[in-house]
């Protein structure tokens, strides 16, 4: 019987769950269209991540700190993005309308 540890299976969960993010954040930074994305979600999922990263840190989890901290990388950088393409897009229709 194969017996695997709990540490190989944090590991391989955080890396699938970290991969899984990878291809949409990797296409928002390239294209940085951040239109289809909810803000509300991206805040939530980011704080959820920051949260997921200070626990991994209580517990010295190696697994959970890593894969958190490179999504919490990925995350902000998309949300950045977003809410700096929401405040100049709203900037901008507000500069037109007093033309």
């Amino acid at each position: 019987m194969i017996t695997i540890s709990p540490e190989i299976i944090g590991y391989v969960a955080g890396t699938l769950t970290t991969l899984s993010f990878l291809p949409q954040a990797i296409m928002t930074l390239k294209t940085r269209d951040t239109e289809s994305l909810s803000l509300s979600m991206y805040s939530i999922f980011t704080t959820g991540v920051l949260l997921w990263l200070i626990y991994g840190i209580y517990l010295d989890d190696t697994a959970i700190i890593y894969a958190n901290a490179i999504t919490l990388i990925l995350a902000s950088s998309i949300l950045c993005m977003k809410v700096y393409n929401t405040l100049t897009h709203k900037m901008g229709h507000a500069s037109s309308k007093e033309q």
